[in-house]
């Protein structure tokens, strides 16, 4: 039987210090790693290899964060997660809106960040479990597939969206034409490693809306907002 290959997770992260420890305890725990200082040395091992997470610092030397995640996103999904100073949210709120999956705040626990890596890479790459029918639906002029994750137009373009961006979507998908609250869809999108007052799911929402709407002109209009209430979606759903 062949083994299941490692995930790779690529450590961004200026601190020699913070870095050596992150890669010994992401390696312990069974996490293929590579490291990198910076930008530059990022790339250098992304001409060469494809991770399945990047944890990217904010704070590096020469381009930072918040510019190395714009240009990730605008070539690929690949899962990003954010290390940021503790109680930073303004470039917290920034990196998301530049389609960052997730972030922890420094100092934080091991642990933690662990649940966290590992929730985002559940998110990207989950499949369908063998024998089961697969979740396909439609709804304006879009097709979804929750299990293979993606979503396109019912003309064959596909949407880019991030993992927490299709989360999203999910949960409207799920329960269309009914208003869901903010800290529903916190809920239903991160579950316990959100924090109480948390607001970034109106960051998510307002990309998911530019992205229904770059595709589609009607697409913007799909979810709308509730005075007092949350979000609903408009769209009528049915099984594709």
């Amino acid at each position: 039987m062949s083994e299941i290959p490692r995930k790779m997770v690529m450590v961004v992260e200026d601190d020699p210090e913070i870095r050596a420890l992150l890669g010994a305890f992401l390696t312990r725990e069974g996490f293929e790693v590579e490291l990198a200082a910076d930008g530059t040395a990022m790339d250098r091992v992304l001409r060469q290899r494809t991770p399945d997470l990047v944890i990217l610092d904010l704070m590096l030397p020469g381009e930072d964060g918040l510019s190395i995640c714009r240009r990730l996103r605008s070539r690929s999904s690949l899962p990003i997660l954010f290390l940021t100073a503790k109680g930073d949210d303004t470039d917290r709120i920034v990196g998301l809106e530049l389609g960052a999956d997730d972030y922890i705040t420094k100092p934080f626990n091991p642990r933690e960040l662990l649940a966290r890596m590992r929730a985002v890479l559940r998110r990207a790459g989950r499949l369908p479990a063998d024998g089961q029918p697969r979740r396909r639906f439609v709804f304006a002029s879009f097709l979804a597939d929750l299990d293979a994750r993606y979503l396109e137009t019912t003309a064959g373009t596909r949407v880019p969206l991030t993992s927490a961006e299709f989360d999203l979507l999910v949960c409207f998908v799920e329960r269309p034409q009914r208003v869901l609250s903010r800290d529903q869809l916190i809920d239903w999108t991160r579950g316990r490693s959100a924090e109480p007052w948390d607001r970034t799911i109106d960051v998510t929402v307002s990309r998911l809306r530019r992205k229904l709407a770059s595709a589609d002109s009607s697409g913007g209009a799909l979810v709308t907002t509730v005075r007092n209430g949350g979000y609903l979606f408009a769209a009528d759903v049915r099984e594709a």
